[in-house]
């Protein structure tokens, strides 16, 4: 798949053009963790939800483009830390995102993987989505459904870290 005319990143320029693969290898390991864990259907906003915020998590946790198939089993716990409940998963992420971004500048300029992190990125902070209000404090009448109890608009990271959390502890 090709991406926005962007030349190779080998340094040839010879017209061609690069493909995010580390990108689309982290989206894949996600996809394939939700799939698993059948938690949402694959077409829904939470699901999407899912899947960017831990494609996002493997992404920015590989060190140094390692990130193989032999590899993903033993970072599973990695990741599990990385978006457990109590952890500062969006400040971590604005950090490695602004160090990806540095180390990219530093080689001449982003790479397509890095381009697409920071829009999933974008997408997950300015989405909101209508999700079941985690905070509430039960009280007055029974609810008697899911469905039924009180809601707030959240940010699309908020109800996805928690789904691919639930994913990996799934698998």
């Amino acid at each position: 798949m090709l991406h926005r005319g962007q030349e190779s990143t080998d340094g040839a320029g010879g017209g061609e053009l690069a493909v995010p693969m580390a990108w689309f290898y982290a989206e894949y390991i996600a996809e394939e963790l939700l799939r698993t864990g059948d938690l949402m259907p694959p077409t829904s906003f939470e699901f999407r939800a899912g899947r960017d915020a831990l494609a996002l998590t493997i992404f920015l946790s590989d060190a140094g483009g390692e990130l193989s198939g032999i590899r993903v089993v033993t970072q599973l716990e990695t990741w599990l830390s990385l978006t457990a409940y109590d952890q500062p998963w969006q400040d971590w992420v604005c950090e490695r995102l602004a160090d990806f971004t540095a180390e990219a500048m530093e080689s001449g300029g982003p790479s397509p993987d890095l381009e697409l992190a920071a829009s999933t990125w974008r997408w997950l902070e300015e989405t909101e989505l209508l999700a079941p209000d985690l905070d509430a404090v039960p009280g007055g009448g029974a609810v008697l459904g899911e469905d039924d109890g009180p809601k707030v608009w959240t940010p699309a990271w908020r109800l996805g870290l928690p789904l691919g959390h639930l994913a990996i502890h799934l698998f």
